[in-house]
């Protein structure tokens, strides 16, 4: 199968919202004592499918939450997002997290926990199923779901390539 480029790249004309997922709180000991310092993990997006995470690290919060949304504009995807949800289930590993999202009627809202939800409402998602397995690492949490994004085809090219209306597509 062909390799799908979904990368964005000019973040010029996006109005992205970012959501803090995780910080954590690093110690180095040093001869003088301890030095604090902190990692952010931050997820943008438009809500309208395009998402992309970052880590900020930095001795002040707002320094590397500041640092965490930069690097998530460097790191932008578009999302195929079908009527709210998404065109079909995917499974993703990344690391120790191994994540499964499913399409959901509308009405359903976001069933999802922690990490995966800040993605999931972060692309524009309204109805989803989701389940994290294996390891709950924000970190890999929030890799391993936007893993499974990226990997989501759009229902209007899957219906071009096989040369059958879109209603063929999602009722088989």
């Amino acid at each position: 199968m062909a390799e799908v480029n979904n990368r964005i790249k000019s973040t010029n004309d996006l109005e992205l919202k970012d959501r803090l997922v995780a910080i954590n709180r690093v110690t180095k000991v040093t001869k003088g004592g301890r030095t604090f310092s902190f990692a952010a993990i931050v997820v943008v997006g438009n809500e309208d499918g395009i998402v992309g995470w970052g880590l900020g690290k930095a001795s002040e919060v707002t320094t590397a939450i500041a640092k965490g949304v930069e690097a998530a504009k460097k790191n932008l995807i578009k999302v195929p997002v079908h009527k709210g949800t998404i065109p079909h289930e995917q499974l993703a590993k990344f690391g120790g997290a191994q994540v499964f999202i499913k399409p959901a009627t509308h009405g359903t809202g976001v069933k999802a926990g922690g990490a995966m939800r800040a993605v999931l409402e972060s692309v524009g998602i309204t109805d989803v199923l989701a389940k994290s397995k294996g390891s709950s690492n924000p970190h890999n949490l929030v890799k391993a779901t936007i893993a499974a994004l990226g990997e989501l085809r759009n229902p209007f090219t899957v219906a071009q390539n096989r040369g059958v209306s879109i209603e063929k597509v999602f009722n088989g």
